[in-house]
């Protein structure tokens, strides 16, 4: 049984990929949508679709999360419209090469979409959600939070902000009965690869998801209430012997000396 509010579903990059099969996906659980990503008609042929497919209503919201008065359009309308009660902050921009042999603006861009607009809109609904009682944010990020050394720099800085920001977030929204979830899909089959001038196809099979695969993972995680869900994480345990783990350092993470280890005199 779907634990999402049914009500009206915002879904950030959802012209194709994760995206798109989120919309399809909502849809179908009977929830209306705000469709949003920067290309019009790729917007406006999948909302036919999903119209004619599950006689949803389907909003179309053109916007370039990049630019800060686009986030600022679509903050307003989480604000503004209660009938919003899902937001799914799935846009972003993957890596292209080696941080070093990015420009500035590249990078600046990366971080735009991945951190600025996600945390703001996130924000925005996390004020509307909490005041009307109710709500779900659904905050896709990537496993290579957990794995910074193997990848990019900015984009897994990127992803691990998603990561840290929805956990705490979460903590926070929890006595108002909104409900967040961070996603950590692995290298899931999706454009973002052409984007990056990469080839899927010369990556291990046994380690590319599907998207469908992996957004009916992470909706099934979601109504399991997993705060954090990586659809191909065999073993929950795993993932809470992280956190015990995390948890066993916060004893002696401020303390008013330094560790012996350092013999830094007292």
């Amino acid at each position: 049984m779907s634990t999402l509010p049914l009500g009206t579903a915002l879904v950030t990059g959802a012209s194709s990929g994760i995206g798109a099969m989120y919309a399809k996906r909502l849809a179908a659980r009977g929830h209306n949508l705000v469709l949003v990503a920067r290309g019009r008609e790729r917007l406006q042929a999948l909302a036919d679709t999903l119209r004619a497919s599950y006689g949803v209503d389907v909003e179309v919201l053109a916007a370039d999360l990049s630019r800060a008065s686009d986030v600022q359009n679509i903050a307003n309308v989480l604000r503004e419209n209660s009938a919003i009660s899902v937001l799914v902050n799935n846009a972003g921009l993957g890596p292209h090469g080696k941080a070093l042999d990015n420009d500035d603006e590249t990078l600046a861009t990366m971080l735009d979409v991945n951190v600025t607009a996600l945390h703001s809109l996130a924000i925005a609904a996390g004020r509307a959600f909490a005041a009307r009682g109710n709500g779900a944010i659904i905050n896709i990020a990537s496993v290579v939070a957990l794995m910074p050394e193997y990848f990019h720099p900015t984009y897994v800085a990127s992803k691990a902000f998603v990561l840290a920001f929805s956990q705490s977030l979460a903590a926070e929204l929890a006595p108002s009965g909104v409900k967040l979830q961070a996603v950590l899909p692995g290298l899931t089959r999706t454009e973002i690869f052409d984007r990056a001038g990469g080839d899927i196809s010369q990556l291990d099979p046994r380690m590319v998801m599907e998207v469908a695969d992996m957004v009916d993972a992470a909706l099934a995680g979601f109504d399991q209430g997993e705060a954090v869900t990586i659809p191909s994480l065999p073993n929950a345990a795993d993932w809470q012997a992280l956190q015990n783990a995390r948890q066993a350092l916060a004893p002696n993470l401020s303390l008013n000396t330094p560790a012996p280890r350092y013999g830094v005199p007292s």
